[in-house]
């Protein structure tokens, strides 16, 4: 794998970017792309590195980012807002889009987690992405972030949610919390373990975010302009006992989308103990990628509708 830096800029923002390009001395290119979206508190060296590394030896070119506030990017730090994600989104798109080594008519894009939602809802305004694919995503933000919380924890974290809106009409800024008041991790044992043994490795990784962030998420309904990415396809892949993101969620968003679409529930699965270069599932899972961009590219390009 060839790896450059591709930084880019996302409203005044630059954001830190890597190009990873197939080992081939630029033999295959111009190079279908793929553009992996993190999820929360997700960094481009976590899982867009780890997709980078396996689908740069299938012939893909990808870029991965790291959103606004996060990483090396630039941008208030901490502020963790999907809305402004699916923005950082379409300016990596806009940053390929234009790059000579990239096939413009061979956009994909690859949700994780909440960037699930971020993919589906850059899609549904954005033509020139060819397919679309979300990973243990979310559907609706309020339903999700409620699903993870019990009774007391969650009134609790919309009493704050409130206090900080006139906070932030006060002053200007928001209160700074653990982002695991927000994403309850304990109540997902693997995923919290995982997140653990893994994640913390990566520099960044759990710091603060904002309760502007929260109140930002609760209002972030991707599901809700699924239907515009129509006639490109939607591959939906959930694992069937993820406890982190309910099932219910790719349900929910595979049921608001329009046809070509696809959901592919993983028996036995939760959120992320699967993702290891080396397991079996995540390898099944890419080969099932694989094949699903390798069609929609194949297809001349279709014209989606940005009609809500």
């Amino acid at each position: 794998m060839r790896t450059r830096p591709l930084p880019f800029f996302s409203h005044g923002d630059r954001l830190d970017a890597d190009l990873h390009l197939p080992d081939d001395a630029g033999a295959g290119a111009p190079y279908p792309v793929l553009i992996p979206a993190s999820g929360f508190q997700g960094l481009k060296d976590i899982h867009p590195a780890r997709f980078a590394r396996v689908f740069s030896q299938l012939g893909y070119a990808v870029l991965a980012f790291d959103y606004a506030g996060f990483g090396d990017s630039e941008g208030e730090r901490g502020r963790l807002a999907p809305q402004q994600w699916v923005e950082n989104l379409r300016g990596a798109v806009d940053r390929v889009h234009e790059h000579e080594e990239i096939d413009a008519d061979r956009i994909g894009l690859l949700g994780w987690g909440l960037g699930g939602g971020v993919v589906v809802a850059e899609a549904a305004d954005d033509p020139r992405v060819r397919a679309v694919a979300a990973l243990n995503g979310i559907g609706d933000g309020t339903r999700s972030t409620k699903m993870m919380h019990d009774a007391e924890s969650w009134q609790s974290l919309q009493r704050r949610i409130r206090a900080d809106r006139g906070r932030r009409a006060e002053f200007g800024r928001s209160e700074i919390t653990s982002p695991w008041d927000i994403v309850r991790l304990d109540l997902d044992a693997k995923t919290e373990g995982y997140v653990n043994l893994e994640l913390y490795q990566t520099p960044g990784f759990g710091s603060g975010v904002t309760l502007e962030s929260a109140d930002m998420l609760l209002r972030f309904q991707p599901e809700a302009v699924a239907h515009r990415i129509s006639p490109r396809p939607l591959l939906v892949v959930h694992g069937a006992e993820n406890r982190l993101h309910l099932p219910e969620e790719a349900r929910s968003l595979y049921e608001h989308a329009a046809e070509p679409k696809e959901l592919m529930m993983l028996p036995g699965h939760g959120h992320t103990e699967w993702m290891y270069d080396d397991n079996p599932t995540f390898q099944s899972i890419v080969h099932k990628l694989d094949g699903f961009y390798s069609t929609a590219f194949a297809n001349p390009p279709a014209h989606a509708s940005i009609a809500s």
